[in-house]
């Protein structure tokens, strides 16, 4: 699979422009002027319900190769305006994209080359799938090994890329679970630590929002880490830099509003790689 190192270009929602989100969007413009960001808008995205693009747009397996899964999570199941006519989009885009019935969504998808991260909510999300056969499926169609870990049933999405994130290497970065869940931290650490060197994050107590500090966007040598106006900031900030040597850390201001709505810089990102 095609990892965040190896993306050149990032594509945002036009509703991330919206009255209520329209500072952290420009904190993220901002943010994209020095190190010369190739990014542009989503067509048919004009909701500021749109702006969660990593969950309904495609996931790029090789330069030329997208699959386009299923997009409807329980959490939506009352909410279809959250979903926009990704068919129209790709068409726009010129991307053809081979189409999944597996329910899954962008967030809980951690490409790391040769295998992905995943929590096992895909099963209670496919229960038409034997267990054995969706991981079949999927190692197919991403050309990739899942590596399953537990779904942090406190975060009801299910999403993976506020828990751990690919740092290279055979490498991850994992929460601050030694701080507030041990029993979880536990079995984090048990289903990861067969296929990777695990890093953790250490703030020393519980905050609401550790996860969406993790939820970066990272593009290319370029991480683009949300700050929400808390203490951790600072904090979460040279330890992601830390953890990212050869990459270039950039702090975006004014992303309390989009945490505010369950979701960070990763969720409202999409990248690629681009020709």
């Amino acid at each position: 699979m095609i990892t965040n190192f190896e993306t050149n270009k990032v594509f945002l929602a036009q509703g991330l422009s919206s009255p209520v989100f329209e500072n952290a969007a420009n904190s993220l413009v901002f943010a994209f002027h020095d190190p010369h960001v190739n990014w542009a808008k989503i067509p048919s995205t004009h909701s500021p319900q749109h702006i969660w693009v990593r969950d309904y747009m495609p996931v790029q397996v090789s330069k030329d190769r997208f699959i386009q899964f299923r997009y409807e999570p329980d959490y939506l199941m009352k909410s279809p305006a959250y979903k926009p006519d990704v068919h129209c989009i790709l068409s726009q885009l010129n991307i053809d994209a081979c189409r999944s019935p597996i329910n899954l969504d962008g967030g809980n998808i951690i490409s790391c080359g040769d295998k992905v991260i995943m929590t096992d909510k895909i099963f209670s999300e496919n229960p038409q799938y034997s267990h054995n056969r969706l991981i079949e499926e999927l190692t197919e169609l991403l050309e990739a090994e899942p590596v399953l870990i537990p779904w942090d049933i406190y975060e009801e999405y299910g999403h993976a890329d506020g828990m751990v994130r690919y740092m290279g290497s055979g490498n991850v970065l994992l929460n601050n679970y030694c701080d507030f869940d041990k029993a979880l931290r536990k079995k984090l650490l048990a289903a990861l630590s067969p296929h990777f060197n695990i890093t953790e994050l250490h703030y020393g107590h519980y905050t609401d929002n550790s996860w969406a500090y993790l939820n970066f966007l990272h593009l290319g040598q370029h991480i683009f880490v949300p700050m929400i106006d808390d203490k951790l900031g600072e904090t979460a900030f040279r330890q992601i830099a830390e953890a990212f040597p050869t990459c270039e850390c950039h702090s975006v201001q004014d992303c309390k509003s989009v945490v505010n709505e369950g979701g960070a810089l990763n969720c409202c990102t999409w990248n690629i790689l681009m020709n």
